[in-house]
């Protein structure tokens, strides 16, 4: 092996590493905050945070970081006890979670403002999963899939319906808060 080859495979084992360390580092802190709020029996504190760690993995690490994050998210919530049991319900939160990380990834540009790019990224990405989540499951798995008899079907669907909104919203704006702090401590551009 030549310098080269030696110096270009030791970048990309230092960026995989990284990498690695990274994710690891934020799904540890997502289980850490699953585990802690699951007991205060709020889907609002808890959901709220879970989204800042998703938009926050996926802006300061990458979109794979992000999505990994945000897929691993549910199935770490349902062996919290937190959420439903329904492995169909499970799989909508990972959909609506990886449609708010992709978004929050495509708009994070937006504007040349970051406050506005930001601003832009959290309304739309919460939206789009607040709407994704209430069309597979309030009006998809929970009355066809599922046949779930009321009145728990209304239950089931009253946690997928504006509580994702503002769950989700209010992770986009401590996100906006949060984010240049982090990147600043991390010397690093958002």
């Amino acid at each position: 092996m030549n310098l080269v080859t030696i110096s270009i495979t030791s970048l990309i084992m230092n960026k995989n590493t990284l990498w690695i360390t990274q994710t690891a580092v934020l799904l540890a802190l997502l289980i850490a905050v699953q585990a802690v709020t699951s007991g205060f029996g709020s889907t609002l504190l808890t959901g709220s945070l879970v989204n800042l760690l998703l938009i926050v993995s996926v802006i300061l690490v990458d979109l794979p970081s992000g999505l990994t994050i945000a897929l691993m998210s549910p199935f770490f919530a349902f062996m919290f006890g937190i959420g439903p049991k329904f492995w169909q319900i499970i799989l909508c939160i990972a959909i609506g979670n990886a449609t708010l990380v992709i978004l929050w990834h495509l708009l994070r540009k937006s504007s040349s403002n970051q406050m506005t790019a930001f601003t832009i990224s959290a309304v739309i990405a919460a939206t789009a999963k607040f709407l994704v989540l209430y069309g597979l499951v309030v009006k998809l798995v929970v009355p066809i899939v599922l046949g779930i008899p009321e009145p728990n079907a209304s239950v089931v669907s009253a946690a997928f319906s504006f509580p994702q909104l503002f769950t989700a919203l209010i992770g986009g704006v401590l996100a906006l808060f949060i984010l240049p702090l982090l990147a600043k401590a991390l010397q690093r551009e958002i």
